[in-house]
């Protein structure tokens, strides 16, 4: 992707300017991001991966303009609210994982790096249908895609929610702008930049999100990965204490030992690549909800994937450091044309032909084992 080059789906912007002025500072209105713009799934569509149960669908209805009401999926249709009733929506979390032309969709938001790019979740609702003022803790891309909603969206410094709802509703919303989104029309929103989208007549909406992992919780992560690897890190080494003495309080945990327990964390800690490995592992793991379709292993397999190339599943997350490969969770070393094959597998997410010819016997073995998990599919051709 180039950069610097103007795009109409950020209003004539660059990616570089885009994210030099906007990104986590301040919205923009794009009117005609996408011109022309059309649902990539129908209404029947969307309502049979509601029903699905590897999606992730919440049911929002609200009754008489103030009681609430929220449920979990799946839905089969016949749960789901008269299309003639107002006030409902169903939410739709990670159809990129489902849907190849929603996941091409969102691709097109990469200038901002993978490892924030989360998911499109899909909102359809009916006339006057919205979850209420809120406020998320990342960016956002609201597209519209049929229809027309509503967006009042302010800076928000009273941050209370109403009490005693299913959903997190702000208590004294205060909007400073509205816009009437219209399809194709698209709103960036920075975290924690308050919102609340009413349907005007049947609407349905693209939110492309992004990940924001806390401190807590890559602290956490990252514990657990290194924990995993502390045996080769520190080696078995016994605690020994042939200077201990006779003790009055035997309950009291010696200071030797908390020294001893001290060195072995420093010890693990150490090693700064195991930090990069953890954060390249977890930041490519699946999510829970993912499953990938083996292939039986075979000569022909093999020889269609040196003459047509491949591509990686949509469901597929593989990322790069300096030194090391991920890809769904798991940590390779490469180097030389082999790493950046690979790693133009990971930014082009596709491998022509003739750029699989030139991987090694090695890294050709690693490629056709992913094509047997279902991580990466061969081409046409």
């Amino acid at each position: 992707m180039d950069i610097t080059q103007a795009l109409p789906l950020l209003g004539g912007l660059s990616p570089q300017q885009f994210m030099k002025r906007h990104w986590q500072k301040k919205p923009l209105l794009v009117r005609q991001a996408i011109p022309n713009f059309k649902p990539l799934l129908a209404r029947s569509e969307l309502f049979e991966l509601a029903a699905n149960e590897d999606a992730q669908a919440r049911l929002v209805v609200q009754e008489s303009g103030a009681a609430w009401h929220f449920k979990h999926g799946p839905f089969p249709r016949r749960t789901l609210p008269p299309l003639k009733q107002p006030g409902w929506t169903v939410l739709l979390q990670g159809v990129d994982l489902h849907h190849d032309a929603v996941h091409a969709l969102m691709n097109r938001f990469r200038f901002v790096p993978d490892a924030r790019l989360d998911d499109l979740m899909i909102s359809y609702a009916t006339d006057q249908g919205g979850v209420g003022p809120h406020y998320d803790s990342y960016d956002v891309f609201l597209l519209q895609a049929q229809g027309h909603r509503r967006w009042r969206i302010g800076r928000q410094k009273d941050l209370s929610l109403q009490p005693d709802m299913p959903l997190k509703i702000l208590a004294n919303f205060q909007p400073e702008a509205q816009y009437v989104l219209a399809p194709g029309d698209m709103l960036y929103l920075p975290p924690r930049y308050a919102h609340d989208g009413i349907a005007e007549g049947e609407c349905m909406t693209y939110s492309i999100g992004f990940r924001i992992p806390n401190r807590a919780e890559l602290a956490r992560e990252l514990l657990q990965r290194l924990a995993e690897e502390a045996e080769d890190a520190v080696g078995v080494r016994l605690y020994r204490d042939p200077d201990q003495a006779a003790v009055e309080q035997p309950a009291e945990i010696p200071a030797s030992m908390l020294a001893f327990a001290q060195d072995a964390l420093q010890e693990a800690l150490k090693d700064s690549q195991a930090f990069a490995r953890g954060l390249g592992q977890y930041l490519t793991e699946p999510k829970p909800q993912v499953w990938f379709d083996s292939v039986e292993p075979s000569k022909q397999l093999a020889s269609q994937l040196l003459n047509c190339g491949c591509r990686l599943d949509r469901r597929t997350r593989m990322m790069f450091d300096a030194q090391h490969l991920f890809i769904n969770g798991e940590c390779l070393q490469a180097s030389g044309r082999d790493a950046a094959l690979m790693r133009a597998l990971a930014n082009a997410r596709e491998l022509s032909a003739r750029e699989v010819s030139q991987l090694s016997g090695q890294a050709l073995a690693q490629l056709l084992s992913w094509v047997e998990a279902g991580w990466a599919l061969v081409q046409t051709c």
